[in-house]
């Protein structure tokens, strides 16, 4: 009984006081909802993926937020010897990410600080992006032109190129990157790669009965 009185609180769960009976309160089904489009997003998003695999010949990735992370749910490895791989599961931080910063130039400023107050900017190469100005420098560059790059700011020799995926309600829910050797991103080829990314994102999030903003 206590833990239904807590479920009740947290409208997990609804007391009937005629029937005298317990129900499935809406947040229950929220939560139920919201799992089924994550669910969604990941089988719909595959054969865009591997679309995007081949066509850049880099490895494709679909990731969600979680806090100040983004955990990688989906990929598809490129046949290339040479290639990046996240296992399902695997989480990294925003501002060291190409998914996560795509999603969090989505973001009002406000909430991006406060999503990074707890954890702060983590220099995991010696080009990642550490102070507020760089990154939200980065971010602008990132929502105008509707992809991020993360040059060498996670792992030393990889890079990685991602776009945000936006839910109904025109808020950011994913992200789709591809990602591989630095070799492969050379300065001439990374606008043509941004541009397929965001492509793929936006077909996404159209799969998924979402809106993407007017930039």
């Amino acid at each position: 009984h206590r833990i239904l009185t807590t479920l009740q609180k947290h409208g997990f769960v609804a007391f009937n006081e005629d029937r005298q009976d317990w129900s499935i309160g809406i947040e229950a089904y929220r939560t139920g909802a919201a799992f089924m489009n994550r669910t969604n997003l990941v089988e719909v998003s595959r054969p865009v993926m591997r679309h995007l695999m081949e066509k850049t010949g880099e490895t494709a990735n679909l990731a969600i937020p979680d806090g100040a992370e983004v955990v990688f749910v989906g990929q598809i490895e490129t046949p290339n010897p040479i290639r990046a791989f996240f296992a399902r599961g695997t989480r990294t931080s925003m501002h060291a990410s190409g998914t996560g910063k795509a999603i969090l130039s989505a973001l009002p400023e406000e909430r991006v600080r406060k999503l990074l107050s707890g954890t702060g900017l983590v220099a995991f190469t010696d080009k990642t992006l550490v102070t507020p100005a760089a990154l939200f420098d980065d971010l602008a560059r990132t929502r105008a032109r509707g992809w991020s790059f993360d040059g060498e700011e996670r792992y030393s020799g990889m890079s990685c190129i991602g776009s945000v995926i936006y839910d109904e309600h025109r808020e950011p829910c994913g992200g789709v990157s591809i990602s591989g050797p630095s070799t492969r991103f050379d300065a001439l080829r990374v606008p043509e790669l941004g541009a397929t990314v965001a492509e793929a994102a936006r077909k996404i999030t159209g799969l998924i009965g979402g809106q993407t903003p007017a930039r």
